[in-house]
């Protein structure tokens, strides 16, 4: 009966393959007065022939939807690429060509799709983090084809990147070297070179006076085309759309495979630099018990001295060997360095006519990573059970010097009325700034054993696993280099994981998981008396129940959670530490792609209760946690207009709700909503059909006014951005 049903079940997707076929040929016989339906039924064909050569656990992509703007699925660290309706976790991808369409320039543009994911600025610096389902999750801690320590620091370009892809919910199972993320995870896949040759270039422009340029190659070489190499470069710099922000970004990087039919390997190297001269850091609240209404949207009221440059050299090797048809062995390394320096001045506020401090602390930081997972995975049958079997090892190991200088005597400016003021004298000093010393050290490592059974021809899945993850945390003095042997950590456990996944029918899927974490806590803040160290080790654990539909055409997911997490905060002592948990109970809607033929839809909604728990004396037991909203919409829509061929209008609303700026909820951030607007237009230029696409975006067209969020302290708060003009071209040969 088993063998039966499958059998029945590939032969349909087999007809389904040889219809999509000749609806192809057929779509491509068509005149190109039709091409707006042509183009929608070429995307739906691609999906359909893509979805049945698709094989999850590897490294192939789940197939997109939307024109193939998104993905219902993506990586679930070393359990490969998934579908979503196949395992019992929430994950959903973000194509390049989401990207190029919408002009997405950092992991931040791409993530404001998904009410679950929020990019906020980091503490007092140009970096971006993430905050999935209200917990934070640090930029450096991205996944790169699901390795850890790989991703360049602070903030990602996306030029280089196939796709984004965000799990959601605590993953230490199937990314345990990983630092943050108990919310959830963003991996991120590099461009391959495809079966057809592809030669890009482009040019954008952003408000004020952001230009850049941009290359994409990539082709394949053998008698059989198992070489690829892909190669993306690009330069952009000028400023921003708020007062005196320049910035300036470059990236190169090189992309190789090689295939068989028994093998895959692949090879990564990247080069990035970004640098931010007088942008805008935040705002330090700390001090007073007020929130300041918002300057001008293009107001700058930072000082012009301020600028942080960082510098990353990064890459990657993986490899697949198919030991037999039904097992395959796995292995991947990867590797960072980083190099911050950069002088920090975020205004400090005094009082609620604008007046504030401008004080200065320069930081020398580096960072080098080095990350690497090994394993096996296999399927087999045991009567009517079908198995997924895999047995993998992972670790990371970071070191970090950080030496630091800051300033005691701040001169005033106001917010309102910012005027330049010249940059303090430094009289505090921590450690030796041109030559950091080692001031910590983290390893994690862990086994992971996984078995995902299937009955009733596979209608019914269940899955159990387990890792036994270690992580070792080493703080040392940066003054003298010695090892701080009062906060030394080191704690290993088994930390278990079930999940269920029931498919009444093809298009439905229910679910349930249990997962937990055990990861290194946040490093120290800048300001607190412990900056740079560790604050130790954080157990964190999640249940989640839901369901998801995939109607080959509309597809979207209902999630119910509750995620435990030991929440870190500067206690009495000013010192950065454990002290506390958040409790985020929430629901989770999704719904994405074509109701009909040239509409394409993405929409996405959350509903948090982000309580604390078990602080200190209970002073803020029940209270929000911090920069956390209750409710948070995304909805973007695109609609071909028909009268003109290749012409698409794009809209996206954002809305965020109040979020509290302390933890004793007596500071809060209004709600906002911000309008993006866009139009692009597909063109061929000649009978080789070379095609050129021209778009041009406003995003905050109402030029909204507002606080986007607050770091997790609740020091910083950060401006949204304003009314923005984006217009970019690319021409592929």
């Amino acid at each position: 009966m088993h063998n039966t049903l499958g059998k029945t079940r590939l032969l349909r997707k087999s007809l389904i393959a040889m219809a999509m076929g000749a609806v192809t040929q057929t779509t491509h016989a068509a005149s190109n007065d039709a091409s707006t339906q042509q183009n929608q039924e070429e995307s739906i064909v691609v999906q359909g022939n893509a979805d049945s050569a698709f094989k999850p656990g590897g490294n192939e992509l789940v197939p997109a939807y939307m024109d193939g703007q998104i993905a219902h699925g993506g990586r679930l660290g070393m359990l490969g690429e998934q579908k979503a309706m196949d395992v019992p976790f929430n994950v959903i991808g973000y194509t390049a060509k989401l990207v190029q369409d919408q002009q997405a320039k950092t992991i931040g543009d791409v993530v404001s799709n998904d009410a679950g994911v929020q990019a906020v600025q980091g503490y007092g610096n140009f970096s971006e983090t993430y905050r999935i389902r209200g917990f934070k999750l640090d930029g450096d801690d991205m996944t790169m084809g699901g390795l850890s320590g790989v991703v360049p620091r602070q903030v990602m370009d996306t030029q280089m990147l196939e796709r984004v892809e965000v799990f959601k919910g605590a993953n230490a199972l199937l990314n345990g070297a990983a630092g943050s993320g108990v919310g959830g995870m963003i991996n991120l896949e590099p461009k391959r070179a495809e079966a057809l040759p592809t030669t890009q270039i482009g040019v954008d422009y952003t408000s004020d006076s952001q230009v850049g340029g941009s290359l994409d190659v990539g082709r394949r070489f053998g008698d059989n085309d198992q070489f690829g190499a892909r190669v993306n470069l690009v330069h952009r710099e000028g400023e921003a759309a708020v007062d005196d922000d320049k910035r300036r970004t470059t990236l190169a990087s090189i992309g190789l495979d090689y295939k068989t039919d028994r093998s895959r390997s692949s090879l990564d190297f990247g080069y990035q630099k970004k640098t931010f001269h007088g942008g805008t850091m935040g705002i330090n609240i700390s001090g007073v018990d007020f929130i300041p209404d918002v300057p001008g949207s293009t107001k700058n009221y930072s000082q012009k001295w301020g600028y942080s440059d960082i510098e990353n050299e990064f890459g990657m090797a993986k490899t697949e060997f198919d030991l037999t048809d039904s097992w395959t062995t796995y292995a991947a390394l990867g590797a960072q360095h980083a190099h911050e320096t950069g002088t920090y001045s975020a205004p400090k506020m005094l009082n609620e006519n604008g007046d504030a401090t401008v004080g200065r602390l320069d930081t020398n930081r580096i960072i080098d990573a080095f990350s690497g997972m090994a394993g096996v995975r296999g399927d087999f049958d045991t009567g009517a059970i079908s198995h997924k079997v895999n047995v993998g090892y992972s670790a990371q190991i970071k070191r970090d010097a950080t030496a630091w200088r800051m300033s005691a005597k701040n001169p005033t400016t106001n917010i309102y009325d910012n005027h330049a003021v010249p940059e303090p004298t430094n009289a505090y000093f921590g450690g030796d700034y041109f030559d950091p010393l080692t001031t910590a050290r983290n390893r994690t490592q862990g086994w992971l054993l996984s078995d995902t059974f299937g009955i009733l021809d596979d209608s019914v899945l269940f899955t159990a696993a387990a890792r036994h993850q270690k992580v070792v945390v080493r703080n040392y003095s940066n003054k003298t280099g010695l090892e701080d042997t009062s906060s030394r950590y080191t704690q290993s456990r088994w930390m278990p994981t079930f999940g269920l996944v029931y498919k009444p029918w093809n298009e439905i899927s229910l679910y349930a998981n249990h997962t937990e974490a055990l990861q290194p806590g946040s490093n120290a803040p800048k300001g607190a008396a412990n900056y740079g160290q560790s604050t130790g080790i954080a157990h964190s654990k999640q249940d989640e129940a839901g369901v998801k539909i995939d109607y080959e055409r509309v597809g979207g997911s209902l999630a119910l959670f509750e995620i435990k997490k030991p929440s870190a905060v500067l206690n009495a002592s000013n010192y950065y530490a454990l002290d506390g948990e958040q409790r985020n109970r929430g629901v989770e809607l999704n719904v994405f792609g074509e109701p009909m033929l040239g509409l394409r839809l993405n929409g996405s909604t959350m509903w948090l209760d982000p309580e604390q728990t078990h602080t200190a004396g209970g002073k803020t037991d029940g209270k929000d946690a911090i920069g956390v909203s209750r409710f948070y919409m995304v909805v973007g829509a695109e609609y071909d207009i028909k009268p003109v061929n290749g012409l698409t209008a794009t809209a996206k609303v954002n809305h965020t709700g109040s979020q509290y700026a302390d933890a004793a909820n007596t500071k809060k951030l209004d709600s906002y909503t911000t309008l993006d607007l866009g139009v692009r237009y597909r063109m061929n230029l000649n009978a080789d059909r070379n095609e050129m696409v021209v778009r041009a975006g406003v995003d905050n067209v109402t030029n909204e006014k507002y606080w986007s969020g607050v770091e997790d302290l609740g020091t910083y708060i950060f401006q949204g951005e304003p009314r923005t003009l984006k217009v970019s071209m690319t021409y592929d040969f």
